[in-house]
């Protein structure tokens, strides 16, 4: 099990194996991204990623045109809204349904493939005899 990853500690994958811990989780874990107000700024889970951490701008750099677009004008709007202290309109809220990890993909695709370059690049070649 994995707690540290590339996309921070999770213990997602523990909790989505028990059923039980599932069923009691997702009503808590809902509450706090409510609470969290992330999405009361028109904002999705990952656009709160830490841009400069090398993997996520690598993973930034292979969204498609409309997917970055749609990030550039949420985080504006967020950010256009924090300034003038106020939350959006409740119609322009991100709700649940729409909270889809669009960036996730991209960044365990990154991580992969450095995990991947580094065992190459540590390959040893011995000779069989």
């Amino acid at each position: 099990m994995t707690v540290f990853g590339p996309l921070g500690p999770s213990l997602a994958n523990y909790v989505r194996s028990s059923k039980t811990l599932h069923r009691w989780l997702k009503p808590v874990s809902l509450w706090y991204a409510n609470l969290a107000g992330y999405r009361r700024m028109g904002l999705k889970y990952d656009d709160l990623l830490v841009e400069e951490r090398f993997d996520v701008q690598k993973a930034l750099g292979r969204l498609n045109a409309r997917e970055a677009y749609d990030r550039a004008f949420r985080i504006k709007r967020a950010s256009h809204a924090s300034v003038v202290h106020a939350d959006l309109p409740k119609d322009e809220w991100v709700s649940a349904s729409e909270d889809k990890r669009y960036l996730k993909p991209h960044v365990l695709e990154v991580v992969n493939e450095d995990l991947e370059r580094q065992k190459w690049d540590n390959l040893t070649v011995s000779r069989h005899r």
